[in-house]
């Protein structure tokens, strides 16, 4: 079966951000491996605020979305939290960007 790509339109004015910003969402997917490792909810949240906080402003609006999922879930202690580590993996390795 073949994986779901994810198209993202980005501002041409951004393009040069692009490439950090997703660096640093990579770094957040490292960070959540890790927090999950710990069961670190308080981590876990921190992580998932920041993505929320994130997203939007380039335009990744899935990023945004997950990192709210994550940031709720933590604040919960849902364990379920740590599946959306899959989630944003999924993403982040099947993105299409576009500048426009």
């Amino acid at each position: 079966m073949t994986p779901t790509r994810y198209n993202v339109r980005v501002s041409e004015e951004l393009r040069h951000l692009v490439p950090r910003f997703l660096a640093n969402r990579r770094l957040d997917l490292e960070q959540f491996h890790a927090a999950a490792a710990r069961s670190d909810f308080e981590a876990a949240r921190h992580i998932g605020h920041n993505m929320k906080g994130a997203g939007g402003g380039y335009g990744f609006d899935e990023i945004t979305r997950l990192g709210d999922e994550i940031e709720r879930r933590a604040k919960a202690a849902d364990p379920g939290l740590w599946a959306l580590g899959d989630a944003l993996a999924d993403y982040l390795g099947n993105l299409d960007v576009t500048f426009e």
